[in-house]
């Protein structure tokens, strides 16, 4: 009798053919890879690159056409930029995190030698030597990709199993671990306060500050390196070592007084353009102080004004939402990893997500000094975009393995 026969009696079953298995085969790894995204987080990182994307059109679209150029350059520039920085956080997150432990040395020395080399190459802009002029109109900023090194190099050092001889699992960081950690840092840290880019500098301090606070290492490091913070900061003013035009801004910031029309002409365009937007905005592309082109800077360091003024409170609040879940799920990526060395990866990235999405915000609102620091996902900008994009494919990443 034929198989066929036989599959048609009451009680027998036909055998699954090879095309039938290799099929559920394939559904098998499209529910396990679907499994492994964190979704809620991706959704929310592309819904900040579009809105993004479109602040930034409105913010250059009428400079564009005053000068006769081409009105969406800088919005096919973002898209391009964003297109770029998915690739990479999609390479991140496939190469298991665990795996980066090998390659934290080779990303610290590249960091260095981008470091060291926009001091000697590199082209002065807004009083920052950071960036490296490349083709096409291109510019390189290593320190941006620098945060991702020290993120990674940090939790290498902090997060290696320790065996306790007394109960058999893993320990605490030991004092070595911590200025191990700590001497690391330095050398990227020290050649950025070179250039010298404060911004970037605080973002590395509270990095450091937070990965080491979750390590496990004892309270009194934490302690330590706040107390030597405050110092170091009296230190710094007390002895006039901040350059003339950041004596400015910090002058502009601690004083109601300063001239608007010197450093303070930034922040109160900033501060004009979200009072116009009122609760609704005055609606995309339609803001009078952006299209006006009064806040300087605007696709860049002061791109949450565009979205106060065309997209209003509500709008401006829905940004901040995103970004907020951005941070949640960071955490609770941390919280959930399997091991010491994905949590403070996790945890790095939270620290610099939240630290600087705080100060940029604040200094449009006037209640934090100008630093310069981009939004992240937002702001234009190449190697912000890509390294914003690279650690959220190390979230992913942690996030994957976990499950």
């Amino acid at each position: 009798m034929s198989s066929t026969g036989l599959s048609g009696l009451p009680g027998l079953r036909s055998t699954p053919t090879l095309r039938d298995r290799e099929a559920q085969a394939r559904s098998a790894r499209r529910a396990d890879l679907l499994r492994r995204v964190d979704w809620l987080l991706l959704l929310s990182t592309l819904a900040l690159c579009v809105l993004g994307a479109l602040l930034v059109y409105s913010a250059t679209k009428q400079f564009q056409i005053d000068h006769q150029l081409d009105p969406q350059a800088y919005f096919k520039r973002h898209l391009l930029n964003v297109a770029i920085g998915l690739i990479l956080g999609t390479v991140t997150a496939c190469v298991d995190y665990r795996l980066l432990r090998a390659y934290a040395p080779v990303l610290y020395l590249l960091s260095l030698l981008g470091l060291a080399a926009v001091l000697v190459i590199g082209s002065t802009i807004n009083g920052a030597r950071s960036w490296i002029v490349l083709p096409a109109g291109f510019q390189l900023q290593p320190s941006e990709f620098a945060k991702v090194a020290l993120v990674v190099g940090l939790a290498m050092i902090l997060g290696e199993k320790r065996d306790d001889s007394r109960f058999g699992v893993s320990s605490a960081p030991r004092t070595r671990d911590v200025l191990t950690a700590l001497g690391v840092a330095a050398l990227p840290l020290g050649l950025i306060m070179l250039q010298p880019d404060f911004g970037t500098t605080m973002v590395f301090v509270f990095v450091i500050l937070g990965v080491i606070a979750c390590s496990g290492a004892p309270v009194r490091w934490v302690v330590g390196m706040i107390t030597a913070g405050v110092l170091a900061g009296w230190a710094v003013l007390g002895l006039h070592l901040l350059k003339p035009y950041q004596q400015e801004r910090l002058t502009q910031f601690a004083s109601n007084t300063a001239d608007p029309g010197g450093p303070g002409y930034n922040v109160d365009q900033a501060l004009t353009a979200n009072a116009h937007g009122g609760l609704l905005g005055q609606g995309l592309f339609s803001g009078s102080q952006t299209q006006g082109q009064f806040v300087p800077e605007q696709k860049t360091d002061f791109v949450f004004t565009v979205a106060g003024e065309e997209l209003g409170f509500i709008g401006a609040c829905g940004i901040l939402v995103l970004l907020t879940i951005v941070l949640w799920r960071a955490l609770s990526i941390a919280r959930a990893s399997e091991d010491t060395f994905g949590l403070l990866v996790a945890v790095g990235v939270a620290v610099w997500f939240s630290f600087q999405s705080f100060i940029n915000v604040g200094m449009t609102l006037g209640i934090m000094p100008v630093t310069g620091l981009p939004l992240p996902f937002v702001s234009y900008g190449g190697s912000s975009m890509f390294a914003n994009l690279i650690a959220v494919g190390l979230l992913q990443n942690v996030y994957a393995r976990s499950r």
